[in-house]
């Protein structure tokens, strides 16, 4: 007997991965991964040889669309199923990476007169180069005394929707007089997929100040720039927002003959990656804060009240899933973190160790690291390397690396590397704790969940418990069981969640010598945090490297 199947597809940074699933009991029945052409474009923009400023990070649109036409056919064929099984298709994406488009959805990098220009290009979650648009924004906003400030812990980022937007206006205005439409990466593929143009409710909420049933009001918006006045209403403003789950529309032939998949089936609402995670991985009871740990991390709680939470990237009503709060907050660098050592500071010698061993040097490393003590490399680290996204939301802040001596060695910073995205992680939760959002246990989802050494680190030093997703594709995992209650196969995500979710509990369980020790290591961590909170330093050397660029 046939089984009915859906098709959750999920963008990240890199690539875009596709899973064909089975909707009683959420097996994957098959899966494919199709990596970016162009990956990041944050060096220089491939149409023209122009080379990008610091802080830039774009992306190409057909990369998008090729996962589309490229994944999903193979995760069909993987599964062996027929297309005619599937009955939905849902994606999610990551956030907030906005572009600019024409009335019909054409990305104006694809124009001819706008090929050359980097503002025409999807602006990807870590371009921070709208810092200083942000720091306006806020700045206004708490003189105005805008009732939406609060709801995102005081601070609105420089990822987000309305600063990227003010960058184009500012920079290219030619740019932001053309586009009639600037809609985030997750409604653009639906727009692709249904040929409806939405805006899903996720997105919005965190990412485009959607707050009480509106954006930022013109008057505010004015008062940035006076030409900025109908950004809302001109070029965002269209249908109600799309709830999660939701059916926006059939699959377009168009669509259809690029994934294989049949003609009008059901093209669920968009979402982002981070969020569609929580019900794949059975985390969307209050107390039950959802880690996913990737290039960077993001941390999803959901609450019975909205609370003010200092640095949070928001709350959202039924921003995750129905009937409750969502909180987002995030950390902007992890596994990039540990990339950027290892692309750049490892001896050789380390890296033929790890080739004799049959090993990458991420996991030589952490082997190495994992038989010390704590405290015994003798070092601190300020997670900043890509910026602060909580507590402080300041994507000019930098990392920076304490007690070095000519006995440091390569694991000795590693390690260290490792401690203090976990001592950022704790600095978050207890943010949360402090403003009435109680965090009871973790769920941990993404690829750095396969590092063991880190992952109990993380127990260690938050003294929780850790649950892992049994997933490898958790946003993809999210995305089709959501695409499942669009096609009517389950009547809500709780209800999909608890058929198709999947976790193990008690993977990691904290060492209590290990904690007490961490607590020490800790409090420099806080203390430095503290100490740098204000970016004196690091915002003049950011400046300097940019006079000097």
């Amino acid at each position: 007997m046939a089984r009915e199947c859906v098709v959750g597809v999920d963008f990240g940074t890199l690539s875009g991965r596709a899973v064909v699933v089975a909707v009683e009991d959420g097996a994957e029945l098959g899966s494919a991964v199709h990596e970016f052409p162009h990956a990041v474009i944050d060096r220089e923009l491939p149409a023209s040889g122009e080379r990008l400023p610091p802080d830039w990070a774009l992306q190409d649109p057909e990369d998008y669309l090729e996962v589309l036409r490229e994944a999903v056919p193979a995760a069909l064929q993987e599964a062996g199923v027929d297309a005619g099984d599937v009955i939905g298709v849902a994606i999610d994406f990551t956030a907030s990476t906005p572009l600019p488009a024409l009335a019909d959805g054409t990305p104006l990098c694809r124009l001819d007169d706008f090929r050359e220009r980097p503002h025409a290009y999807p602006k990807l979650w870590k371009h921070h180069a709208a810092q200083e648009q942000a720091d306006r924004i806020n700045a206004l906003a708490g003189e105005r005394g805008e009732s939406w400030l609060p709801r995102y812990g005081g601070r609105i980022s420089s990822e987000w929707q309305f600063a990227k937007a003010l960058q184009v206006l500012e920079e290219d205005p030619e740019v932001y007089e053309r586009m009639e439409r600037w809609v985030e990466g997750a409604d653009w593929l639906v727009w692709q997929l249904s040929g409806e143009e939405t805006r899903n409710l996720c997105t919005a909420g965190y990412k485009a100040i959607y707050q009480d049933g509106a954006f930022p009001d013109r008057d505010f918006l004015g008062a940035l720039d006076e030409r900025f006045a109908g950004f809302v209403e001109e070029k965002v403003e269209g249908p109600p927002l799309a709830e999660l789950g939701s059916r926006v529309g059939g699959l377009t032939a168009q669509a259809a003959e690029w994934t294989g998949l049949p003609e009008g089936i059901a093209v669920a609402a968009g979402n982002v990656d981070a969020h569609v995670t929580a019900p794949a991985a059975r985390a969307i009871d209050p107390g039950q804060l959802l880690l996913v740990m990737g290039t960077s991390t993001c941390h999803i709680i959901n609450g019975e009240q909205p609370a003010e939470v200092p640095g949070m990237c928001g709350v959202v009503q039924g921003g995750v899933v129905p009937g409750l709060w969502g909180y987002e907050a995030g950390q902007s660098g992890v596994g990039d973190i540990f990339a950027w050592f290892v692309d750049n500071a490892v001896p050789p010698a380390y890296h033929d160790a790890a080739r004799a061993a049959g090993v990458d040097l991420h996991t030589h490393l952490s082997e190495l690291a994992g038989r010390q003590r704590v405290g015994q490399h003798g070092l601190v680290v300020l997670d900043w390397h890509s910026g602060n996204r909580s507590i402080l939301v300041d994507h000019e802040l930098s990392g920076l690396i304490v007690g070095l001596t000519l006995a440091t060695r390569a694991e000795d910073v590693y390690r260290a590397l490792m401690e203090s995205t976990a001592f950022g992680t704790r600095k978050i939760i207890e943010a949360f704790e402090s403003s009435g959002v109680p965090v009871r246990e973790l769920v941990a989802a993404g690829g750095l969940i396969k590092n063991a050494v880190l992952m109990q680190m993380y127990a260690d030093v938050t003294r929780r418990r850790i649950h892992l997703i049994e997933s490898e594709q958790g946003p993809a995992l999210g995305s089709a069981m959501h695409a499942a209650v669009a096609a009517g196969v389950h009547p809500d995500i709780r209800a999909a969640a608890a058929a198709m979710g999947k976790v193990r509990r008690d993977v990691y369980i904290p060492d209590e010598e290990r904690a007490a020790a961490y607590d020490a290591l800790y409090a420099h961590y806080s203390n430095l945090h503290d100490r740098f909170a204000n970016g004196e330093t690091m915002h003049s050397l950011r400046r300097l490297r940019e006079v000097t660029a």
